[in-house]
């Protein structure tokens, strides 16, 4: 939308702009002509959240601001409904102990307006008035009831001092700065009195409730570790008993000090019995080569012996041999015992050589010697088997010292482990114990906001509202008219101005015409009106000249895509242009009532047409017309064709041919949306001729009006005047 658009619609709904600016003000001024007063307590508060030293200050290594989420957490206390509640409460039990309005406690107003909320089934509330204490309670157990009472509705659903929703608005907590430790409360009321102790209780209550908040946050967080730190003392004097219990189990002094003891007596008592098993392992060699020796002095005897007993043998086998030849014994009996004393013989042959070679030995040791010799051997291997077997019976001691002490060592490790970790989780605790206890103590310390300036009693009340609020309707009053008329553009499809009527319709506009309501008075719309009528019928002419490919006379056709356009309003302006330069104009129109006839008025002759049923296949004018007209079209010098609407007629193909020119007349009222543009655009491809566009009935400074001196006054007959009032519907 262009500046001139908008200022058009500004001047075009300007009584908009006047009237409801005024109803809103006016409203306004109505509304507000009984403002109450009201009156601003302020107070200001210092929290200590940025810069306040602490018992925590010098333990903290770096600084980390969490001023903002410490000033929405009491901003969120504040504004709490309990909180809201205690402050109505207290501000309640104050009011019911007067007896009479005190102007430092509850205006005569307020005091009315309490002694009516209270019925007379709630006067008693009046005798307990005295004690403050139980009052309070009494109240606080009232609002908390699960049925209605006076109470309850002044403290939750009520617009009262008291009222919990009441002190939500009005009571108000900033930040003087971003990074600033000071705090800003006011509260607003028509009472002064009210305001100051209202500000009052919400200090103290906010103090209570934040300080009580924030203690028991630090007393949960010291009571978990204290409970944690006793879990941790127990868990460690547990290992340190299962310790004490271990060591006094296996009576270890000091298990890694045995333990090497163990492992040093036990490498030498091998090597003890390495050497006593060297030394047995000696006498035993020794004693076995004794015996040895002593083994050759045996073989001599038994050889001896062997000799002995084989010739005893022989002996006897030559008796019984003698024996048997003296007794006649049979041949194979003396026979066998000359075998047997044959092999006689020859054992004796061998043990007599085998006593040689033992008799006659080259390290033959005397007896006596060797027995002295294997006697000692013997003692000393004996010696050594006893001290070899208490050797074992230690290396038994000490191998089931070192099974004991091998598990131990292990289990000893778990429970040095256990203790240490107990320890460790012990010291921890203790810590955090220690850290917390500091942390619960710098809250006690410092977790209440400290009053700087004390709520203030206000004298005067603050300046009014009332222009404000007036010049604040004005102003909503020229945002609806505002509204309205965009809502109103937006919404209407009709045509608003040229450039706009340009952009719809696809081609330039050739003649604007504003509403002319009395054409016969002279007037600036009909000096308007005229000097259009001029420009239009110069660019006709302009058109009709340039056009030499149709027949003469050149045919003019006016049409309008909706009915009540202006056509007749256009085509008589143009029949008189004509009429006074002489010409003679043959103006065809449609029958609207069926009852128009053939005109003749000067130099133009009306010819109304009956439009036909097949009236797209009409090819030429002189099939329109009644025969009986006489219509001749080469008498004429202009043809004006007026065809109907085309959005509820045929559009005359063949007949549109011949046109030299056509006018579309558009009314700048009428809507253009996607049913027009269709019908134009099936116009344009019918006729392929130039199209002049003519927007009538423009509202607004569109359209430029001559001077008096440049516009011509042209004369007006009794019955052209009566012609063109008809024509102008």
């Amino acid at each position: 939308m262009s500046i001139d658009v908008f200022l058009r619609l500004l001047k075009q709904h300007i009584l908009w702009f006047v009237l409801i600016p005024c109803l809103t003000a006016g409203m306004a001024f109505f509304v507000t002509r009984n403002e109450p007063k009201v009156y601003k307590s302020q107070a200001t508060l210092y929290t200590g959240l940025v810069s306040r030293y602490s018992l925590l200050s010098d333990k903290q290594n770096s600084f980390t601001d969490r001023s903002a989420s410490a000033f929405d957490n009491i901003l969120t206390t504040l504004n709490s409904r309990e909180t809201l509640l205690q402050i109505g409460i207290s501000l309640l039990s104050d009011h019911l102990r007067l007896h009479k309005p005190d102007t430092l406690v509850l205006g005569n107003a307020g005091f009315q307006k309490l002694h009516q909320a209270l019925t007379p089934d709630w006067q008693n509330l009046y005798f307990i008035a005295g004690d403050s204490i139980l009052l309070h309670h009494t109240i606080d157990s009232l609002a908390k009831s699960k049925t209605d009472n006076p109470i309850k509705t002044l403290l939750l659903k009520s617009d009262s001092y008291y009222s919990v929703n009441h002190l939500g608005e009005n009571i108000k907590a900033t930040a003087r700065k971003s990074t600033n430790d000071v705090m800003l409360m006011e509260y607003e009321s028509d009472d002064p009195a009210v305001a100051q102790r209202t500000l009052t209780y919400a200090i103290n209550i906010l103090n209570s409730r934040y300080s009580t908040l924030k203690t028991s946050e630090t007393n949960s967080v010291v009571g978990y570790y204290e409970a944690k730190l006793q879990k941790a003392k127990d868990k460690l004097s547990q290992a340190e008993a299962n310790l004490r219990a271990f060591s006094a189990k296996h009576q270890l002094l000091d298990y890694d000090e045995e333990a090497r003891n163990v492992a040093t007596s036990r490498e030498a008592l091998n090597n003890d019995y390495n050497q006593e098993l060297m030394r047995k392992n000696a006498a035993k060699a020794s004693l076995d080569a004794l015996n040895r020796r002593m083994g050759q002095q045996g073989s001599i005897r038994s050889a001896n012996n062997d000799l002995s007993d084989k010739q005893k043998k022989l002996t006897d086998v030559e008796n019984k041999l003698a024996n048997a030849r003296a007794y006649g014994q049979p041949k194979s009996v003396i026979n066998q015992l000359q075998a047997s004393v044959a092999q006689a013989q020859e054992d004796l042959k061998t043990s007599a050589q085998k006593y040689d070679a033992a008799a006659n030995s080259s390290d033959a040791i005397p007896t006596q010697t060797m027995a002295n010799d294997r006697l000692a051997k013997s003692l000393e291997y004996e010696e050594s088997s006893a001290r070899l077997e208490l050797y074992k019976d230690r290396m038994s001691e000490f191998q089931a010292k070192t099974n004991e002490y091998g598990p131990l060592g292990s289990q000893l490790r778990e429970l040095n482990r256990d203790l240490a970790v107990s320890e460790k989780a012990y010291l921890d605790l203790l810590q955090n114990v220690d850290q917390s206890r500091t942390k619960r103590q710098d809250v006690s310390i410092g977790g209440t906001l400290e009053i700087i300036d004390a709520p203030d009693f206000p004298l005067q009340p603050l300046s009014s509202k009332r222009s404000q609020l007036i010049m604040i309707g004005l102003g909503v009053g020229i945002f609806i008219a505002l509204l309205l008329t965009a809502l109103r553009f937006w919404l209407d499809k009709r045509i608003q101005s040229p450039e706009q009527a340009e952009a719809l319709v696809g081609m330039p506009v050739t003649a604007l015409f504003p509403t002319v309501k009395k054409p016969l008075v002279y007037s600036r719309t009909t000096r308007a009106s005229r000097s259009m009528f001029e420009q239009l019928f110069n660019a006709i002419n302009i058109e009709v000249s340039q056009n030499s490919a149709k027949s003469y006379p050149p045919i003019i056709t006016l049409f309008s895509i909706r009915s009540k356009q202006g056509k007749s309003w256009v085509a008589n302006g143009l029949t008189q242009l004509y009429d006074v330069a002489d010409q003679k104009v043959a103006y065809c129109y449609p029958r609207a009532t069926g009852k128009e006839q053939r005109e003749q008025q000067k130099n133009i002759t009306f010819f109304p047409y009956t439009i036909r049923p097949d009236f797209m296949n009409v090819t030429g004018i002189e099939y329109l017309i009644d025969y009986s007209y006489g219509f001749d079209i080469t008498q004429y010098d202009r043809i004006i064709l007026e065809i109907p609407a085309l959005i509820n007629n045929q559009i005359p193909s063949y007949l549109l041919k011949g046109s030299a020119l056509s006018l579309l007349v558009i009314d700048a009222n009428s809507p253009w949306a996607r049913p027009e543009k269709q019908l134009l655009s099936m116009y344009v491809r019918v006729t392929n001729q130039p199209i002049l566009t003519v927007l009538n009935r423009v509202e607004g400074n569109y359209v430029d009006v001559p001077r008096q001196d440049d516009a011509i006054q042209l004369p007006m007959s009794k019955d052209r005047s009566e012609q063109t009032q008809r024509t102008f519907l």
